[in-house]
């Protein structure tokens, strides 16, 4: 295999990004071999420059953000058609052809973020998860075929799309605790993520998360945090079997992806349910406590997995 650094400025390129904005993603990708990480380190840097382009509203237009959006589209068609004109699309086309990752997956999360530019509010949690199925589920199918899923018997690609159903559905869960992390944040985007039935529910609205920065104050904050917390460790533990089915040499780094998330939650409750005012993050020694832990994660043999049952991997899950 191929090392980083023999792999080219390209490949080098995609690991900065990765480094310099994904503290828990970068961590857990030392826990793949170097291929393997070079491709995990090629899907973060094309997901985050999307996503860039669509968090600059304060600086630019939502018209010219369209447009930038637009063009990212066309340079990835361009890109597909072999004709790539950046590291990072360079990058993502040798993932494509070394993983076969299909093309879906891709669009799908440009459609996703570019939702960022023209919807600031949902009224359901339908609405919310389709968003989440968007920007997240889709980098969780992208992954699977990077990290791999070995058949066996005759079950192979029905082992597959049962991998690519626990991803997309860990990938749920990772947004949702992004948006539970991120409520001021985005506030201050004028983007909320919550849905609006389910703030009315516990006397919240939209506006107030929008322009009340005390509304983490109001008595029915806490339960309503507490039910988002509650709904995503059900997905996260809806998309445990996964795991297991992985190759095993990328079953830690999927431990260590999703303990990691898993832990926002813990730093949410730890500050008493406020992200409206500082966002929440897991401490360092919490981090590497968590990287330790996944590196001694002895992968499953993926003959031995269950897609319906419980899987090894998360007999820990709230050792954080």
């Amino acid at each position: 295999m191929s090392s980083l650094h023999s792999a080219g400025p390209d490949a080098i390129e995609c690991a900065r990004i990765t480094a310099l904005h994904a503290r828990t993603f970068s961590l857990a990708s030392r826990l793949l071999p170097r291929e393997k990480r070079r491709a995990a380190n090629a899907l973060y840097a094309f997901c985050r420059l999307a996503d860039d382009l669509v968090d600059q509203q304060s600086a630019r237009s939502t018209t010219d953000l369209h447009q930038d959006l637009l063009r990212y589209r066309g340079r990835l068609d361009e890109a597909l058609r072999g004709t790539a004109d950046s590291a990072v699309l360079r990058e993502l086309m040798w993932v494509v052809r070394t993983y076969e990752v299909p093309s879906r997956p891709l669009y799908e999360l440009i459609e996703g973020v570019g939702r960022d530019l023209t919807t600031q509010r949902y009224e359901r949690w339908t609405d919310v998860s389709r968003y989440c199925e968007g920007v997240a589920s889709s980098v969780g199918e992208m992954c699977t075929h990077v990290f791999g899923v070995p058949a066996t018997g005759h079950d192979g690609d029905d082992r597959f799309s049962v991998a690519i159903g626990h991803a997309r559905t860990l990938g749920r869960a990772m947004q949702l605790t992004n948006i539970l992390r991120d409520v001021g944040e985005d506030a201050r985007r004028g983007r909320c993520y919550l849905p609006s039935e389910e703030l009315a529910q516990y006397g919240l609205s939209v506006d107030g998360v929008l322009n009340d920065p005390a509304v983490a104050l109001h008595p029915g904050w806490k339960p309503l945090m507490q039910f988002q917390i509650t709904r995503a460790r059900q997905l996260y533990a809806e998309s445990r079997p996964g795991i297991a089915m992985l190759a095993a040499d990328a079953q830690r780094c999927a431990v260590a992806c999703a303990r990691g998330y898993a832990g926002i939650l813990d730093a949410i409750e730890a500050q008493h349910y406020d992200t409206v005012t500082r966002r929440a993050r897991m401490k360092t020694p919490a981090r590497l406590r968590l990287l330790w832990q996944a590196w001694r994660h002895r992968p499953e043999h993926p003959g031995t997995a269950c897609p319906s049952g419980n899987s090894a991997p998360w007999r820990e899950a709230n050792a954080l």
